[in-house]
């Protein structure tokens, strides 16, 4: 069984990221792969220049330590219980080798840009949900890693709590350089992104591309072969199975319902204009 197929998705060097989808349609999957801990198959899969498919087991390792940063869900799969929250952020710096002198301050300066300073000689019990998933944002941003990946990083956070966590991957992004993918199924979280991407049967779906905080624009994602997903709803409403007719119009695509005719009465048999589905080029 396949958990990913046709799934198409490129994030630029810098960008901020969710990726959202139901239960079961690939996303944590990506994730994995994308992490270096899943190896996948067949396919194409690249991050900062590595080869996810070609690599061997020394440069799988030395990528988890150094290029990728991750935050699970659970607060417990982050931190380790009988250390501080200094100590949790320095280990991974003693992983990548980095000088004994030098992780401590470095340790502190991640936990102030993060929001936790006043967190750094406390052990997880002691913490609070959120400052616990804060804690270990600093822990994946501890080796200055070029891309951060969170799964469900604010599931089992209250609403204020998880806006802290949100906060403190905006401030990885944009003040420490990641490149953020964000996996969640919260649309709260999903908002505060300038681009959502939906994955649905391990596909790319969707594309929401957000200007501000009202503005939004939704895209069906077209892949490098030219396949389509049409919304769930428009192959609902419209009563779309197994083939529909395409027309080429002036400006746009027709998609018709199977013995629709042009010309037809909107509800029908149109159903939606196809034709500029996604113009983000490599993006898709």
């Amino acid at each position: 069984m396949q958990a990913l197929q046709g799934l198409d998705l490129a994030v630029a060097e810098g960008e901020m990221t969710a990726l959202v989808g139901a239960s079961g349609s690939g996303k944590s999957t990506l994730l994995g792969i994308l992490a270096g801990l899943d190896v996948p198959t067949a396919g194409r899969a690249r991050v900062a220049g590595h080869d996810l498919l070609a690599m061997g087991r020394r440069e799988r390792l030395a990528y988890r330590r150094r290029t990728v940063g991750f935050v699970w869900q659970q607060a417990a799969r982050n931190l380790l219980p009988y250390l501080t929250a200094l100590e949790n952020v320095a280990l991974p710096m003693a992983y990548a080798r980095t000088p004994r002198r030098e992780r401590p301050g470095r340790a502190a300066d991640l936990l102030d840009a993060l929001g936790v300073g006043d967190c750094a000689h406390r052990r997880p019990a002691e913490l609070s949900g959120g400052e616990q998933q804060r804690v270990a944002v600093a822990v994946a941003a501890a080796n200055r890693p070029r891309v951060l990946l969170a799964d469900e990083p604010t599931g089992e956070l209250d609403t204020a709590s998880g806006e802290q966590v949100f906060a403190a991957l905006r401030r990885a992004n944009g003040e420490l350089g990641a490149t953020v993918l964000v996996v969640t199924h919260d649309p709260l979280v999903s908002r505060q992104v300038r681009r959502t991407v939906q994955i649905r049967d391990g596909r790319t779906a969707a594309e929401t591309l957000r200007d501000g905080e009202l503005t939004a624009a939704e895209y069906a994602v077209l892949d490098r072969v030219g396949r389509l997903q049409l919304p769930r709803e428009y192959v609902e409403r419209y009563g779309l199975r197994r083939r529909v007719r395409l027309t080429a119009e002036p400006d746009h695509v027709g998609v018709w319902r199977a013995g629709g005719q042009p010309g037809e009465a909107h509800d029908a048999g149109r159903t939606h204009d196809a034709g500029e589905a996604h113009d983000e080029g490599e993006d898709a």
